[in-house]
């Protein structure tokens, strides 16, 4: 059986750390669901997606210094996505749009049949959503961010959020043919994403 021992203090055997941030490491890990998410909502392509987040996570560990421990990493990494999101749509000079529903058709949901057709109709009205409407509303509704926090990560006023996400309720509401939020199935995603707040 091989023993190793741990190396003394200031000895030169193996790596050096260079700095490195276990706990940093560890909650840019623990955001990654969060991450895949919102880049999917933004992308609606899963490589792309996985692209923005491994981008997003080499950004923020190189400019980790600047982030201020004890404020919403998960806020300041959406910006980052977000942000770089944008420089790639600046660059590509057009944006991919899913007109015939071929991506959101790709989605999965839960195995029931009533809340895989509510869930369905959910994504194409929320696909007919224009972008800024859809992103606040995903922001505030599907990651349980505040308005302040969605607004600084669009970069906009406190009430613009909020007016894009009343504006956004309100014609999902409406193409559903819905009352209320309380018309919608049971999934909790697409019951935050109505409810009000």
């Amino acid at each position: 059986m091989l023993m190793t021992q741990a190396a003394p203090a200031g000895s030169n055997s193996g790596p050096p750390s260079q700095g490195v941030d276990a706990e940093m490491r560890d909650l840019l890990l623990g955001a990654i669901p969060a991450l895949r998410a919102f880049a999917f909502s933004l992308t609606y392509d899963f490589d792309r997606s996985d692209d923005l987040v491994q981008d997003t996570l080499v950004r923020a560990w190189v400019n980790a210094g600047s982030f201020r421990r004890g404020t919403n990493l998960t806020a300041w990494l959406f910006t980052i996505l977000r942000n770089l999101f944008y420089s790639e749509q600046r660059k590509r000079k057009r944006e991919v749009e899913d007109a015939d529903g071929v991506l959101a058709g790709q989605l999965t949901s839960l195995p029931e049949q009533e809340i895989r057709v509510e869930m369905a109709q959910f994504q194409s009205a929320l696909n007919r959503l224009p972008h800024a409407q859809r992103e606040a509303l995903v922001l505030v509704g599907a990651q349980s961010f505040t308005y302040e926090e969605a607004a600084a990560i669009c970069g906009v006023a406190v009430g613009t959020i909020k007016s894009r996400v009343s504006r956004a309720r309100m014609r999902l509401i409406e193409v559903l043919e819905l009352e209320g939020p309380d018309d919608i199935g049971t999934d909790a995603r697409t019951r935050a994403a109505l409810d009000s707040r």
